[in-house]
């Protein structure tokens, strides 16, 4: 599968714009959002810190049921949250692995 260099630069705008109209929108990468060449870096960098946020977040639900300080109803909702989220980081990663052998097998 050839890729040429006018669809990825093509791609890459529109990626640029869907993110400038979400952080219209108020989503969270509004913060981030500017000219420059780090902004995809600076919003991954945004979600990763959020995904961490949120296993640790779950990790002190279950901490806290443990010692009898929490209802289950919130740790079960923040576990599975954070399961969610793993799970999500690891098909990103996994997409990003196989994007990046794609790349490396094109023919020059």
């Amino acid at each position: 599968m050839a890729v040429l260099p006018a669809a990825a630069a093509a791609a890459y705008q529109a990626i640029g714009q869907i993110g400038s109209s979400g952080a219209a929108a108020g989503s969270t990468a509004a913060a981030t959002t500017g000219a420059g060449t780090g902004d995809f870096s600076n919003l991954l960098s945004d979600v990763l810190k959020d995904s961490i946020g949120n296993l640790k977040h779950g990790e002190t639900a279950a901490a806290r049921q443990v010692t009898g300080q929490a209802n289950i109803v919130d740790v079960v909702t923040a576990v599975n949250q954070a399961e969610l989220t793993l799970d999500t980081v690891v098909a990103v990663r996994d997409k990003v692995v196989q994007a990046y052998q794609s790349i490396m097998n094109m023919p020059i």
